[in-house]
């Protein structure tokens, strides 16, 4: 990484600390005056910016598990995305502090009459959720922390010891994950709806950050691909690559999100479709129609195309929709819970979201500049340079 990347990297860190530290000083100033809205607000924001650093987390085991040429460009971009989630885990206080403005089954006095959550009280209490949520921080923490300190290892060695470190870890983290994080999301999205539930909707939450991940992936290659050293392996082939699994995980995502919906519209019973009509009801339908052409149909149309996918600017701009459009989808999962009635947008989703994501940002960048922006040593990386030039 040159000086002068590395400088404008340090300056770009700067102005978004800056924005996630005014972000959310605006973000709590409503607290005192509009305490639930806060709250929800801060959710959204919230599980926005964790789900990206999950999907960097679960790409990155993925790619040392099975390897492809497009992750050693890409590495050091996962690697700096998941080492925020140890701020991430801080960030979750103020969930743990709103419980009872978010979830039904944390007020006494919706639960005691309700038979369902009366049933549920075992699991669904105030402790059960703290501890299940330091569970899970701890564990995906501890793999990130391994999964980093042995990718530096690898800088440093030709040895290629840490990289099977790498191998055995990723093999284990793919399943202890998404079985996790099946627990972390029935709890933190679903159970604010706690009469519905679906045996999909954790897969629905995973496939879509790893579909953001890459896409964000995309952005930074475009960004970063013009300097050294990614200037040199880094090609059209790549992005090929990288455009093909945007397209395998747009099909994914639609796949069990249609499928989902077609089980509950057979089924037809009243706890399950409740979800859907709050989502459809008033201006929410709205955000359907436009989650259906900018997360599905635009992306999948201009991804079948060989020439779209290997050309730089065509395919970082349909990765900047694709983005764009899980922000609203994480808005529309999250935010017709608590506004059933119609559409609701509050300038605290806007504060929050922003003071989230610059300080998200800020460290992002911090982790990125502290290792070289390649891969060393790795016992794949002839893959890169020799592919590089090949073509």
């Amino acid at each position: 990484m040159t000086s002068l990347l590395r400088s404008n990297i340090s300056r770009f860190q700067r102005y978004t600390l800056f924005i996630g530290i005014a972000g959310l000083l605006l973000t709590a100033v409503d607290v005192f005056t509009h305490r639930r809205q806060f709250f929800i607000s801060y959710l959204f924001g919230y599980l926005f910016w964790l789900g990206l650093t999950l999907g960097c987390f679960a790409i990155i085991m993925i790619h040392h598990l099975t390897g492809g040429r497009w992750g050693y460009p890409t590495r050091r971009f996962l690697e700096a995305g998941f080492c925020v989630l140890p701020v991430m885990a801080f960030l979750f206080i103020p969930v743990l502090l709103g419980i009872s403005d978010l979830y039904p089954w944390a007020r006494h006095q919706a639960a005691n009459p309700d038979e369902i959550l009366q049933k549920q009280a075992l699991y669904m209490n105030r402790w059960a959720f703290a501890g299940r949520a330091i569970f899970f921080f701890v564990l995906w923490n501890f793999m990130v922390i391994c999964l980093r300190k042995w990718s530096l290892e690898q800088d440093r060695t030709p040895d290629p010891e840490p990289t099977r470190k790498l191998r055995y870890l990723s093999g284990l983290g793919l399943v202890l994950f998404p079985l996790t994080a099946t627990f972390a999301y029935v709890d933190w999205i679903m159970s604010t709806e706690p009469h519905w539930y679906s045996t999909m909707f954790a897969v629905i939450v995973l496939i879509g950050q790893i579909l953001t991940a890459f896409a964000f992936c995309v952005i930074l290659l475009s960004i970063f691909g013009k300097h050294q050293p990614l200037a040199a392996v880094s090609n059209r082939t790549h992005y090929h690559h990288l455009g093909n699994l945007l397209l395998t995980f747009v099909l994914f995502w639609t796949y069990v999100s249609f499928g989902q919906l077609l089980i509950v519209y057979a089924g037809n019973l009243p706890r399950e479709i409740n979800w859907y009509l709050h989502r459809i009801n008033g201006g929410w339908v709205y955000i359907v129609g436009t989650l259906g052409f900018l997360h599905f149909f635009l992306p999948f149309v201009l991804l079948l195309f060989r020439t779209v996918k290997q050309h730089v600017s065509r395919l970082t701009a349909i990765a900047v929709v694709l983005f764009s459009a899980h922000v609203l989808n994480v808005y529309w999962m999250i935010a017709p819970s608590f506004y059933p009635k119609g559409f609701s947008v509050h300038w605290n989703d806007f504060t929050a979201f922003a003071g989230i994501g610059g300080i998200w940002i800020a460290v992002f960048l911090s982790r990125l500049k502290s290792a070289p922006l390649l891969p060393q040593h790795d016992p794949g990386q002839q893959f890169v340079f020799s592919y590089a030039h090949a073509h």
